[in-house]
């Protein structure tokens, strides 16, 4: 499993650690309006699946903003930004940022996408969170890229996610 720290403490995730070239697990969340968002509803696309513990804290806020604008600039990129915060949460929180062209999902009932994904935290304070972490899957549901954050707080290399979804 990747080494993960919540600022400098190490937590323990679960679930598989993906590489790239695995074939991209299945999931089912749950978005914002309430309907199932699932890795079938989102293929025919480049998809760069984003997990967050919270978009109510600081760094995840920041990151589903950064990613509302610079990912979704092409049209063959859809993002989704995967947390377990609760739907109606999530829609309160897009309204009130003006987050409007990445989708949300909530992982609150099953936790297959943090089981699927090994992002699906353990223990400590936030348990049952989900770690930071990217993954830019193709239309062929492959994984072409991966970055487990190392430390919850930071954020994520932009660079490459945007580069790998090209």
């Amino acid at each position: 499993m990747p080494k993960i720290t919540l600022k400098g403490n190490p937590i323990t995730v679960k679930g598989t650690e993906l590489k790239v070239g695995d074939k991209a697990p299945d999931f089912k969340v749950q978005g914002a309006d309430m309907s199932d968002i699932t890795l079938a509803s989102t293929a025919g696309k480049t998809r760069i699946l984003v997990s967050v513990p919270s978009l109510d804290t600081a760094v995840c806020s920041l990151e589903t903003k950064k990613f509302n604008e610079k990912a979704t600039a092409d049209p063959n990129v859809n993002v989704l930004v995967v947390s377990t915060d609760l739907p109606f949460a999530m829609k309160r929180w897009c309204g009130a940022e003006g987050v409007d062209r990445v989708k949300v999902g909530s992982d609150h009932r099953d936790v297959s996408f943090g089981e699927g994904y090994g992002v699906l935290i353990a223990d400590g304070p936030l348990a049952r969170c989900l770690a930071r972490a990217v993954f830019v899957v193709g239309p062929d549901d492959k994984v072409k890229y991966v970055e487990y954050v190392s430390e919850i707080a930071s954020e994520p290399n932009y660079d490459a996610v945007l580069a790998a979804a090209k």
